[in-house]
């Protein structure tokens, strides 16, 4: 195991955070791999259980920075379009149109659908989470809401038979958000990739079989 021979003039939560990092076996991956975050093996794994990239023609990535997930979706379906947005800056990937700009304002939507030339979507991933204040249950209801929204936008992009795939913090997806995946999608699942550290509450609701707008509707 990796140490860091001098903590000085750090807090000990960075200490520990740099050598974890330093000792965790994804992050190494990452690196030699060339994938620019250990977040990657999340996408690749769930894509490994839920088969999320085969087909892929057009893919929309919610909260891109710094680039990791849209490298998975370019390696795995290298012909595919893909946009993805963040208010954090995110250096070029290949093939891939990147907005910087919040996912919240109006205008996003559209930006979004012309990145793609509005080309029907089969894949929305939302890797986005709102800044956490250190209470779990507004971090859960904030990052609630990021979800529903990316579920709302899902819906006006999708093809059917698309799929949508969020994270999601500790208690999973709430009883009137998982009753409103279920009436547009086939399927909806709850999973935590092996890659998400044991420590954290994250885990990801993958709906997949979206029903199309007419035929949810007339549900």
């Amino acid at each position: 195991m990796t140490r860091l021979r001098s903590a000085k003039g750090r807090k000990v939560s960075s200490t520990r955070w740099l050598e974890r990092q330093l000792n965790d076996p994804y992050v190494k991956r990452a690196k030699a791999e060339g994938y620019r975050s250990r977040a990657a093996y999340k996408l690749i794994e769930l894509d490994e259980k839920f088969g999320l990239l085969r087909g892929v023609r057009a893919a929309i990535d919610l909260g891109i920075a710094p680039g990791g997930w849209s490298q998975v979706v370019r390696k795995k379906a290298p012909a595919a379009k893909v946009a993805g947005i963040d208010l954090l800056p995110t250096d070029p990937i290949d093939g891939v149109a990147i907005l910087q700009m919040d996912f919240m304002a109006d205008e996003a939507p559209e930006r979004l659908r012309e990145a793609l030339d509005g080309l029907p979507v089969d894949l929305v991933l939302s890797d986005m989470a709102a800044n956490t204040v250190g209470h779990p249950q507004t971090d859960h209801l904030r990052t609630m809401a990021l979800v529903e929204t990316g579920l709302e936008f899902a819906r006006e992009v999708l093809r059917p038979g698309g799929a949508y795939v969020a994270k999601v913090l500790a208690g999973g997806t709430d009883n009137q958000l998982l009753a409103e995946l279920k009436r547009h999608f086939a399927t909806v699942r709850h999973a935590k990739p092996p890659a998400s550290r044991k420590d954290s509450s994250e885990r990801y609701v993958v709906a997949q079989g979206f029903k199309g707008r007419a035929e949810a509707d007339g549900d």
